[in-house]
């Protein structure tokens, strides 16, 4: 009898705890590059990670500075969980990062702060950050209160010329 009312609890707290993705990993972050990128240390290893579907204004555009300083107060310091995706072509882990119950990403674009980087955001909570960036710039919130901003990748794009 002990037996089977051990499997039910065991069947029992299977379906009720939400499954955790075996795949993240937390670490401490120990430097802010930019508003997208972070650097976290994995197993004392520091890794730079790159958020996954956005990209955040240049130090040097308008609006980059403040994007660094607002991804800093959320995550410098701090404990984060980092749920890769993929690795970019400079080697970079490209990922979701939560600190508390905060997606970093997210928060981004809520703040008017990134753009949504449609170009590579395909899964299907981009759909989600679409309808957070319309509103941003609705309210006109961060960049979208400054017109005539120009996208990171085109920035950069001119730079190269």
């Amino acid at each position: 009898m002990k037996r089977r009312v051990s499997i039910v609890w065991l069947a029992v707290a299977f379906f009720l705890v939400p499954p955790c993705p075996v795949w993240a990993w937390s670490g401490k972050v120990v430097g802010v590059s930019d508003g997208d990128t972070i650097t976290v240390l994995r197993d004392k290893q520091p890794k730079k990670i790159r958020l996954y579907g956005i990209d955040c204004p240049e130090k040097r555009q308008s609006f980059g500075k403040k994007a660094k300083q607002f991804t800093s107060d959320m995550v410098f310091g701090k404990l984060v969980e980092v749920e890769p995706v993929t690795t970019d072509r400079y080697g970079r882990t490209v990922a979701f990062v939560q600190v508390e119950n905060f997606l970093v990403n997210e928060e981004l674009i809520k703040e008017g702060l990134g753009w949504l980087y449609v170009r590579y955001c395909k899964l299907p909570l981009c759909v989600e950050w679409q309808g957070l960036q319309l509103a941003a710039q609705a309210d006109k919130r961060g960049l979208w209160g400054d017109s005539g901003n120009l996208p990171p990748w085109e920035f950069r794009r001119q730079r190269k010329r």
